[in-house]
This record gives C-alpha cells, sequence and structure tokens, in this order.
C-alpha cells in the first residue's frame, strides 16, 4: 500500500530584490502578488496547509489583513530556501511530512503543478522533486531558462545555463526546461540547508546543484502545464492579462 505523507506549502517572500524591490506586494487586479499565489496554493487538494514565510513587516501587516497565515523568518537567509526551513521547523511540520517551497512570484501557477510535484512522495524512496517541461532549442538558448538533464529513472543528471545536451549533430527537440519549485521531505529540506555551497553550485549559481553534489537524488515530473514568473516590474502586465478577474476569490480582510 502506498503512503502519501502530510504536504504543506510555504511561500518565501522577501521584500528586499535587486531587480524588483518589494516584489511579494505589486499589485496585481487590486490585490498584492503573494495574496495570488496564497490563492492559488491554496487549491491544491495534497495541501494540509499553505503559509508565507517572510523578513519584512509590511509583507506581515498586508498578509495579515487579508487572512494569509503568515511566519516571521530572520531577515539573513542566504535563500528561500533557507526561510523556508526555518518556517517548517515554527509549523512544527513532523519529521517525514513533505514541505513544498512554492515561488512568491509565480501568481498565475496553477494548483495541478503542486499536485504533480507531490505525486513521487508516494514512494517512500523520493526524497526532492522539482518539475520540468519541454522547451525549444531558441528557449534553450537564454541562460535565464535552466535546463535538466535526467536519468532513465528521471532523476535528474545536471542542471545548466548552457545548453545540455548539446547537440551535436543538430538534433533540437531534447530540451527540458526546468520549473523551479521543488518538494523536500523534511529530513532531506534540514541536510540540504546545512550543506556548505557546492563547487559547482557556486559557479552556475543554481542551487539545486548542491543536492546532485552531494548524490542527494532529484525526481524531475515533466509537466505540460506552464507558469510565468515576475521577475522585473514589466513582468506584471503579462501576468495580470493570464489572471481573469472573475474568477478570483472575494478577499476576506480582517
Amino acid at each position: 500500500m502506498t503512503h502519501h505523507p502530510k504536504c504543506y506549502g510555504i511561500i518565501p517572500a522577501r521584500y528586499a530584490s535587486t531587480r524588483f524591490p518589494g516584489k511579494p506586494l505589486a499589485e496585481i487586479h487590486g490585490m498584492p502578488m503573494f495574496w495570488h499565489v496564497f490563492q492559488r496554493a491554496s487549491q491544491c487538494p495534497e495541501l494540509e496547509a499553505v503559509a508565507l514565510a517572510t523578513d519584512d513587516h509590511r509583507i506581515e501587516t498586508a498578509a495579515k489583513k487579508l487572512n494569509v497565515p503568515v511566519i516571521m523568518t530572520r531577515n539573513d537567509h542566504p535563500s528561500g530556501t533557507d526561510r523556508v526551513l526555518e518556517a517548517a521547523i515554527m509549523m512544527d511540520i513532523e519529521g517525514d511530512a513533505v514541505v513544498v517551497n512554492i515561488q512568491g512570484d509565480e501568481p498565475a501557477m496553477k494548483p495541478e503543478m503542486i499536485s504533480q510535484l507531490i505525486a513521487p512522495f508516494a514512494n517512500p524512496a523520493t526524497c526532492v522533486s522539482t518539475l520540468a517541461r519541454r522547451i525549444d532549442a531558441r528557449t534553450a538558448e537564454n541562460p535565464d531558462q535552466v535546463k535538466v538533464v535526467l536519468d532513465r529513472n528521471r532523476d535528474a543528471i545536471y542542471f545548466s545555463r548552457s545548453i545540455v545536451p548539446y547537440p551535436r549533430d543538430g538534433a533540437t527537440e531534447n530540451f527540458l526546461g526546468h520549473i523551479g519549485i521543488y518538494a523536500f521531505r523534511l529530513k532531506t529540506l534540514q541536510q540540504f540547508v546545512s550543506l556548505p555551497v557546492g563547487r559547482i553550485e557556486a559557479v552556475e549559481k543554481l542551487e539545486q546543484l548542491r543536492l546532485i553534489e552531494n548524490r542527494i537524488p532529484i525526481h524531475v515530473v515533466e509537466t505540460e502545464l506552464a507558469s510565468v514568473g515576475v521577475d522585473r516590474p514589466e513582468d506584471i502586465e503579462k501576468v495580470r492579462r493570464m489572471i481573469d478577474v472573475n474568477t478570483l476569490p472575494k478577499p476576506k480582510s480582517s
């Protein structure tokens, strides 16, 4: 019998961002971006609970006003993953549970993506999972679009900003674009955060390479679904057009 562990969603939301300060509070259809992410994640039936993890009182105040569960974390975390772990510990999540690190800048994310991400944890051997989707050669050339190469078990061999695998004979249909959402067993998340920054992680500036360098397998689920991340202020308009204002729930403010 397969045993599905309990799953929790945590949305790291930092105010300071080099490309877009105050990004979680950016307004989309009259509501802050974090609210949209929270609403989407809350529609995933596998999640026991969803919470926002922030280091900024402006975000905390806005979340409380909109009845979004929020956890104040330290402001010196090197990454969102470290913030997610601190929040998971404060939420008293059990050791064999699964923690989903939900990107706070994906307000158009589909809840089904989280369900797909969680599915591999029916296998007790799964430690970490992430998503990827097929991309064309032109998209693969962009270093901001991370590529992933898989083994036969659909575990990641390598992630890179470069084109991998390199199409030496001109074959182009073989690229998998990584989607940066992760699920970890809590024990693995603790292990990941305790490890020093890896050598190739520091070169590519991709923290998931720390897992590969330490032989912690990352199971990759291929999805047809797509989402649009908000990196810069000009991305807001693109996301606004993707979100149907008529389907939004009415905010419950306190």
